[in-house]
């Protein structure tokens, strides 16, 4: 046997000196002790306004409507769009130990920052530290209850708030929203590379704004030209979960704060794809 170098690293025998190689640290926070939270869902994008946030919320109330206990966690500090969506204006209450979510009409439960904001129109002019670590606290600090499905609306891109959130909340599995675009291939790519990297599993991708039916004959016109999602899809081992056309309805409910009286069925199969993964 050759002279010990005290580098276990670069050696292959099995002596007892032998050091146990150091595993790295996990940075998976702990919910507070009083939540009790079953299945976590990231809702990506690799660039911002293809409509995460309402996808976000379309699969919340699905969930919601299907008779589980629902929640948003609204990740996207700097562009919180979710209590709109619901028509929240009430601000979240909490003590020293705790923040509380604000509840929704038909019992969603919403933590975002808008519902801490004194104005909901003040802007959130915060260092990255200060918004990835608000972020984490929405998940540490917030007394959720009991939830089976939980949904996070996360920042597009992939800086500090998405690692973070990556990092720190155990997500079961994660949607990547797009749109109909060329550069779908793009924006797929990086949202799934960084998946790939936490090792958190892809349900699969929606394509929001995908046609807009003519309501005289019902025709599906392609208002962003023809879409490129079924092959990008394909090129990533991805299943495509729904096409949501451009709603003049749902755009009507959600500027009202009134989502959750949707009648659409469009994103049906985004609430049985997540139904059924989290079997």
């Amino acid at each position: 046997m050759s002279e010990c170098t005290h580098d276990c690293s670069s050696c292959g025998e099995n002596c007892a000196e032998r050091q146990p190689e150091r595993q790295p640290e996990s940075l998976i926070e702990k919910p507070h002790e009083l939540s009790h939270i079953k299945k976590v869902i990231g809702v990506v994008s690799g660039k911002g306004g293809v409509g995460k946030s309402l996808v976000t919320c379309l699969s919340a109330v699905l969930m919601n409507r299907r008779g589980f206990k629902t929640a948003v966690l609204d990740a996207d500090i700097t562009g919180p769009s979710v209590p709109k969506a619901f028509g929240l204006t009430e601000k979240a209450q909490g003590n020293e130990e705790a923040i509380f979510p604000v509840v929704t009409k038909k019992g969603i439960k919403v933590m975002s920052v808008n519902l801490l904001l004194p104005d909901e129109t003040d802007p959130v002019i915060w260092r990255g530290p200060i918004i990835a670590g608000t972020a984490k606290q929405f998940w540490t600090d917030v007394i959720w209850d009991d939830v089976d499905y939980m949904f996070v609306d996360m920042p597009p891109g992939t800086g500090d708030v998405p690692l973070t959130v990556f990092q720190s909340i155990p997500l079961d599995g994660i949607i990547v929203v797009t749109s109909p675009q060329e550069l779908v291939s793009l924006i797929v790519g990086k949202a799934v590379k960084m998946a790939n990297m936490m090792n958190v599993p892809i349900i699969g991708v929606v394509e929001n704004m995908s046609y807009v039916a003519c309501p005289d004959c019902g025709k599906h016109i392609s208002v962003f030209g023809e879409s490129h999602i079924d092959d990008t899809a394909k090129k990533f081992g991805l299943k495509v979960l729904a096409k949501l056309p451009i709603d003049p309805e749902v755009a009507k409910l959600v500027d009202s704060g009134m989502l959750e009286l949707t009648e659409t069925t469009a994103a049906d199969p985004i609430a049985d794809a997540v139904e059924e993964f989290c079997k």
